[in-house]
C-alpha cells in the first residue's frame, strides 16, 4: 500500500506539473507570435471542446504509454478548467499508481526471481524481449518508408 501511495504522489506531481507547464506555454503562445492563430475561430472551437470533453481523455491517458504527458500538457495549454481537470487527474493517477504498484512491481519481482534462480533463462527472456522490440521497430520503420525507386534506372 505504501508503494501505491508513493507512486500516487509521484504521478500527481508529475502530471500536475506537466499541466502547469502546458498552461504557461499556452499563455505565452497567446501573447507571442502565435497570438493570431490562437485567436482564430477553429482554435477557439477546439479549445472549448477540450475544456468541456477533455477530462475523460486525461483520465484514460494514465492507462496508456506515451500519451499521458501529451494529454496533460494539452489540457493545460488549452486552459482546461481545474474543476474538470483535477478529478481526471486524481482518478487517472490512482489507476496508474495501482496498476504500477501491483502489476509493475510484480513483474519486476518475477524478473528478479528468475535472474536469481535461473540466470540463463532470465537473460534469455530479456534478450528475447529486446529482439522482439527491435524487430517491431525495424518493421515499422521499413513499412512507414515510401518505396524508393532508382531514378538512374528510369533515365536509361
Amino acid at each position: 500500500m505504501l508503494t501505491a501511495a508513493g507512486l500516487y504522489v509521484i504521478v500527481l506531481l508529475r502530471a500536475g506539473g506537466t499541466f502547469a507547464l502546458g498552461w504557461l506555454a499556452g499563455a505565452g503562445a497567446r501573447r507571442g507570435r502565435l497570438a493570431k492563430r490562437t485567436s482564430s475561430a477553429k482554435f477557439r472551437s477546439a479549445e472549448r471542446a477540450i475544456q468541456r470533453w477533455g477530462a475523460p481523455v486525461v483520465a484514460v491517458s494514465f492507462l496508456t504509454v506515451g500519451f499521458q504527458t501529451a494529454a496533460n500538457f494539452l489540457a493545460g495549454s488549452m486552459r482546461m478548467p481545474l474543476p474538470r481537470y483535477l478529478p481526471a487527474l486524481f482518478l487517472g493517477g490512482a489507476a496508474w499508481a495501482l496498476a504500477y504498484a501491483t502489476v509493475g512491481i510484480g513483474a519486476l519481482e518475477l524478473l528478479a526471481k528468475l535472474f536469481a534462480e535461473e540466470t540463463v533463462l532470465g537473460v534469455s527472456a530479456v534478450a528475447g524481449l529486446l529482439l522482439a522490440v527491435c524487430g517491431v521497430v525495424v518493421y515499422r520503420r521499413r513499412s512507414a518508408r515510401p518505396a524508393h525507386r532508382d531514378t538512374a534506372a528510369d533515365e536509361s
